[in-house]
């Protein structure tokens, strides 16, 4: 069947190991438009800072973003999907999460200009603090997390050293199990890695499921583009999935193609000599 969606991640996939975006890989993209294809950023970024890219690949409609707890209108900013933190499980959650420190809670109020809260940035982990440094703008700091108790909670996340997060994931599985879904991923941007925890409904693929759905686009109709452990099931789920050369050994072993690192323009590769020579 043709191919009528394109789902692509940002980093890792369209950024290079620079977190820039080049005048090839914008081309290529513009292709897949001009054939008439839908393309959908499917990122774990947060709104705000996946705008600019959208916004220079030159595209409209939904986008993906915090792993799929969000979907978005580009031009308006609505939440058209969302797959929130189940509130009952804060506190629980919150008290794993303290182990490393105040995590981010990342709330759904973009046109307030708050992304996240979270505590008092010195108690940080050092990695977390570097990333609040650059992030203050739209971090509201407050006393303490469990009396803030916020709803409509996209995600909680804390950066640290690789193995403090994996234990402090192992910790969780074993005290909430299927009440909460668990991302460990390597920061492109900072040092360390990123632990998050959301709503167990959550995930890049379930929300590009439920968009096309809705505009009555099947999984045999998708192809998708991606690196890392969040990639994972969309590369598996879709009609054809494509791992960048640089993507961790999950995210290749489920995909049907594997293509040069976003180092030496394997997206435009991917989409070139892949997608639309199909």
């Amino acid at each position: 069947m043709p191919l009528r969606l394109v789902a692509l991640d940002l980093d890792g996939t369209l950024l290079d190991p620079f977190g820039e975006l080049s005048g090839g890989v914008c081309e290529a993209v513009g292709a897949l438009q001009r054939a008439g294809l839908q393309v959908v950023l499917c990122t774990g970024r947060r709104f705000r800072t996946a705008l600019p890219m959208a916004h220079r690949l030159g595209l409209d409609g939904p986008i993906v973003v915090n792993n799929g707890v969000l979907v978005k209108d580009i031009e308006s900013g609505k939440t058209l999907q969302h797959q929130f933190l189940p509130l009952d499980i804060f506190a629980q959650a919150l008290e794993l999460m303290r182990e490393l420190g105040p995590p981010l809670v990342y709330i759904d109020a973009y046109h307030e200009g708050t992304d996240m809260i979270t505590e008092r940035v010195e108690s940080a982990h050092p990695f977390q603090q570097e990333y609040l440094a650059d992030n203050t703008e739209f971090s509201q700091i407050v006393e303490d997390l469990s009396a803030a108790r916020p709803s409509e909670i996209i995600m909680m996340s804390a950066m640290a050293d690789e193995d403090s997060l994996a234990a402090v994931e192992r910790r969780a599985r074993e005290a909430l199990g299927p009440r909460v879904h668990t991302h460990r991923l390597i920061n492109k941007s900072y040092r360390g890695h990123i632990l998050e925890f959301l709503s167990p409904s959550s995930g890049k693929w379930s929300a590009l499921k439920g968009l096309a759905a809705s505009e009555g686009i099947g999984a045999d109709e998708i192809a998708a583009i991606g690196d890392d452990r969040n990639d994972v099931e969309m590369l598996r789920e879709a009609a054809l999935g494509i791992a960048m050369g640089n993507a961790v050994e999950d995210a290749r072993d489920a995909a049907g193609h594997v293509v040069r690192s976003n180092a030496e323009g394997g997206v435009v590769e991917a989409i070139e000599r892949v997608l639309l020579a199909r």
